[in-house]
């Protein structure tokens, strides 16, 4: 019986050590080029990484497919990337920046057309990149108020950065599910 347990062990330590070697294997062919651009390289450059990835697959995604949306009462794919813009730029004016002139709350809803949508997102990517690289180490500290709560300046950066990664894996789901494949899987 220890026989029979004891090559039971065995094979399960071969099995395991042979996943972690094809894991290796396959991590290190998946960035034989080196990572995707900004990944491990701080918040500037995750915000790169995931500014890019947005505005990459909302280019690559034909204009009527911005109006599709996977069930009634579920924001559409404009409605998404609106949600997105209009959340970088009011978390972002809880740390101080001005809203900008022209943006309305009604916006997720009526600005649907392709470019439209994104320009807006652009934009608000763009206003956050420029104003966390012109933040100081110490105004990251600063503290705000947010929804009956106190944060800091960086914890609110935090929150953007975040949001925009949670609203870009729905959006590759509703690409895959439209049949867009998103610009960085292609390979």
């Amino acid at each position: 019986m220890a026989d029979t347990d004891q090559r039971s062990s065995i094979v399960k330590k071969c099995i395991v050590n042979i996943f972690l070697l094809l894991l290796l294997l396959s991590t290190r062919i998946l960035f034989a080029q080196g990572p995707p651009e900004g990944i491990w390289q701080g918040y500037d450059g995750e915000w790169r990484h995931v500014s890019q990835q947005l505005i990459a697959l909302a280019e690559a995604t034909p204009a009527d497919k911005f109006a599709w949306r996977p069930a009634a009462g579920v924001r559409s794919t404009s409605e998404v990337y609106m949600h997105i813009a209009m959340a970088n730029f009011y978390l972002l004016s809880v740390t101080g920046p001005k809203m900008p002139a022209g943006l309305k709350e009604d916006m997720e809803k009526t600005v649907t057309s392709k470019a439209e949508v994104i320009d807006w997102l652009k934009r608000s990517l763009n206003a956050v990149r420029e104003a966390h690289l012109a933040a100081k180490p110490n105004e990251l500290e600063r503290k705000v108020h947010i929804a009956d709560r106190d944060a800091t300046v960086d914890g609110m950066y935090l929150r953007i950065i975040v949001h925009a990664n949670e609203h870009m894996g729905q959006l590759v789901a509703y690409a895959r599910m439209t049949g867009v494949v998103p610009p960085w899987s292609k390979n």
